[in-house]
C-alpha cells in the first residue's frame, strides 16, 4: 500500500478501488495512490470499467433478470455503459452473438460504435473489435461478433438469433415492431439478456418494462455525471431548463406524461381506442405530410402518412400510420399503396413545400388515384384545433398501434408542436378532408 493511503482491506490490484473511492480521498492520498501503481497498472486503469464507473452505470447484481433498463438524462453517461457492459460481457466469454440496436443505422454506427463512448473507442487495444460498416459487422479477437441494426427496419431483426441485445435510445424508436421482433430473436444461450438505454418520455413501451418484475431499472440525471461535463454547459441547461418540464425529462428523466397545455391527452386517447376492427367505413382518404427534403432513410424529415375513415353515424377512425423517412418517390409509393389497400376515396396532400411537385409524382406513378391539394393558409394550432375539438366530442377514434402519432399528439399545445408534427400535420388534413367531404348514407363494402 502506498504510503498516506488509508483503507480496511488492502488493495491486491488496481481494480479493487473505484473512481468514486479515489475522489472520495484528500489530494495526498489520491498522489500516493496513483504514484504506487506500474506502467502497466496505470494502462490496465484506463480500461477498467470497474475502477471508472460510477455505481449506477454498473449492471444490476444477481442473475434473476432478464432485461436492464437504463432511464437517465443527458450526459449521464448511457452510452459508455452500455458500450462497457457489452464489452465486459464479450471479454469474459458470455455473449457470442450481439445486437446492436439504434433509432436509425446512423446512430447504430455513430454512436454505439464509432463514437468517443462506443465500443471502439472504450476497448483495450489487445482487444479492440474489427469494424466492418458494410457489413455492419464487429468481430472480436475472440470470435464474438456484433451486428448493426436500425430500428427503422424492424425486417432486419426477423431471422437473426443473439445472446445479448442493446437498444440505446428506445423511445425514440417509430416502430415498437422491432423491439418486439429484438426480443423474439434474444433466444441464444443459457441466460440471454438486454439493455436499454434511453433519455424518458411517456411512451407505453416505457411503462410496460417500468411495470416488469424481471426487468431491472437505472435512474440518473445530468448532474450526476458533472465532473465529466463541461462547467459551460452545466450553466446554461441549468439556465435554461432547470425547473421546467423539458428540464425533468432530458436533465432528471422523469417520465412526464402530459405537456401542459395539449390538446390532446394520453387519458383521452386511450378512452377512442377500438378493440374491434372498424367496420362499417363509408369514405377513406390517405393524408400526406410530405418531407420534399428528403433524400435518405436517416436524412431529412419524416414524411407524414395516415389513412382514416368515417363511418355512417358520423364518427371518425384512423386506421393506419405509415409515416416514413424515405425519398420521394419511396413515400409517395408507399401512400398509393395505402390508397389501393384501404380502396380509399381520395388522397390529400400538403402542397406548401413541395408545389407541383407532389401531385406530378402520384400522377406519374398511378394516374388512377383521385388526388387533392391542400395549401395550408393558417398555422398549425389553428388548423389543429378543431380536430381535438373532434376528440373531445367523442367522434373519433383510434385503432390499436399508433403510438408514434399519438406521441406527437400529447405534445402538440394550441402554441405549436413541441418537436416535429409531421403525423399530426397528416392527421390534420385527413379528418379535416373527411370531415368537410360528402357522407354516403350506406357504408360500401371494402377490404381493410
Amino acid at each position: 500500500m502506498a504510503p498516506g493511503m488509508t483503507t480496511a482491506t488492502p488493495p491486491t490490484c488496481a481494480s479493487d478501488y473505484n473512481a468514486a473511492w479515489l475522489a472520495s480521498r484528500s489530494p495526498a492520498e489520491q498522489a500516493a495512490f496513483l504514484g504506487s501503481l506500474n506502467r502497466a497498472e496505470a494502462e490496465a486503469l484506463d480500461h477498467d470499467w470497474a475502477f471508472c464507473a460510477r455505481p449506477q452505470q454498473l449492471p444490476p447484481p444477481g442473475l434473476d433478470w432478464q432485461g436492464w433498463l437504463v432511464l437517465a438524462g443527458r450526459g449521464f453517461g448511457k452510452t459508455r455503459a452500455g458500450a462497457e457492459w457489452v464489452r465486459m460481457e464479450v471479454e469474459a466469454g458470455r455473449a457470442r452473438r450481439i445486437a446492436l440496436v439504434g433509432a436509425t443505422a446512423a446512430d447504430a454506427r455513430h454512436v454505439m460504435i464509432e463514437g468517443e463512448s462506443g465500443l471502439l473507442a472504450i476497448s483495450a487495444p489487445g482487444m479492440r473489435p474489427l469494424w466492418e460498416p458494410s457489413k455492419r459487422l464487429l468481430t472480436w479477437p475472440n470470435g464474438a461478433v456484433a451486428t448493426a441494426f436500425s430500428a427503422e427496419r424492424p425486417g432486419q431483426l426477423r431471422g437473426p438469433q443473439h445472446d445479448l441485445a442493446w437498444a440505446d435510445e428506445l423511445c425514440k424508436w417509430r416502430d415498437v415492431d422491432a423491439w418486439d421482433q429484438l426480443l423474439l430473436g434474444l433466444r441464444l444461450g443459457t441466460a440471454p439478456r438486454w439493455l436499454a438505454t434511453t433519455t424518458p418520455r411517456p411512451v407505453p413501451l416505457i411503462k410496460d418494462l417500468l411495470n416488469d418484475p424481471k426487468v431491472r431499472v437505472t435512474r440518473g440525471s445530468t448532474f450526476d455525471n458533472w465532473a465529466n461535463l463541461a462547467p459551460a454547459f452545466l450553466a446554461e441547461v441549468v439556465r435554461r431548463y432547470q425547473g421546467t418540464r423539458l428540464g425533468r425529462q432530458e436533465l432528471h428523466a422523469e417520465v412526464v406524461d402530459d405537456v401542459p397545455g395539449a390538446l390532446w391527452t394520453r387519458v383521452l386517447l386511450d378512452c377512442r381506442r377500438l378493440g374491434t376492427p372498424a367496420e362499417g367505413l363509408v369514405r377513406v382518404v390517405v393524408g400526406v405530410d410530405p418531407a420534399v427534403g428528403a433524400t435518405g432513410e436517416d436524412e431529412g424529415a419524416e414524411t407524414g402518412i395516415i389513412v382514416g375513415g368515417r363511418r355512417a353515424d358520423g364518427a371518425f377512425v384512423v386506421l393506419e400510420d405509415l409515416s416514413c423517412r424515405l425519398p420521394p418517390t419511396g413515400w409517395a409509393r408507399r401512400a398509393i399503396d395505402a390508397y389501393r389497400r384501404h380502396q380509399a376515396d381520395r388522397l390529400v396532400a400538403e402542397v406548401n413545400q413541395g408545389g407541383d411537385l407532389v401531385e406530378s409524382l402520384v400522377r406519374t406513378l398511378d394516374p388512377a388515384v383521385a388526388y387533392r391539394g391542400l395549401r395550408a393558409t393558417r398555422g398549425k394550432a389553428v388548423r389543429a384545433e378543431p380536430i381535438a375539438a373532434l376528440y373531445e366530442q367523442g367522434r373519433v377514434f383510434h385503432v390499436p398501434g399508433l403510438a408514434a402519432l399519438e406521441d406527437q399528439m400529447c405534445r402538440f399545445t394550441s402554441q405549436g408542436p413541441d418537436g416535429l408534427c409531421d403525423r399530426v400535420d397528416a392527421l390534420v388534413w385527413v379528418l379535416t378532408d373527411l370531415a368537410a367531404g360528402p357522407l354516403p348514407t350506406a357504408p360500401r363494402l371494402r377490404r381493410l
